[in-house]
């Protein structure tokens, strides 16, 4: 299962941030096919959103094929494989890098700073580098 989040400063509409989140969990294999999701109004009191918010979501991607909805057994992922393509990526990454910088110069950070500190992760490997890796 995934740890769903909203950005509430990125200007992406909550339901298409949904929408993301699941597409990036099924696509990195960390929702596996058949898995259950949240119930819309659980999902919506975790998030603190409306119910029809994570409904639409949830619709949108019922309508593609990813999710299926079962009357009174819940919304599951589907068998369909996701594929995120290298433009998308590379404009997540954008967004990404964006934020980081952003959050760092509101803690009086420097770009040469966030740099510093990633490199120094690349180099010397953390723990949670060891856990994305066994997760690919």
């Amino acid at each position: 299962m995934i740890e769903f989040r909203l950005d509430l400063k990125s200007g992406v509409p909550f339901h298409r941030q949904i929408v993301d989140q699941i597409r990036y969990g099924i696509a990195s294999v960390r929702l596996l096919p058949g898995e259950q999701l949240p119930t819309v109004r659980e999902l919506a009191v975790q998030l603190e959103v409306n119910p029809n918010t994570v409904r639409k979501a949830y619709s949108d991607m019922e309508l593609l094929g990813i999710l299926t909805t079962q009357q009174g057994t819940g919304t599951f992922v589907g068998d369909q494989q996701i594929e995120i393509g290298e433009a998308e990526k590379q404009h997540m990454l954008e967004q990404i890098c964006d934020e980081l910088v952003a959050r760092g110069h509101q803690y009086n950070l420097t770009l040469k700073d966030i740099v510093e500190h990633l490199q120094g992760r690349l180099n010397h490997g953390t723990e949670e580098d060891d856990n994305i890796s066994r997760r690919d």
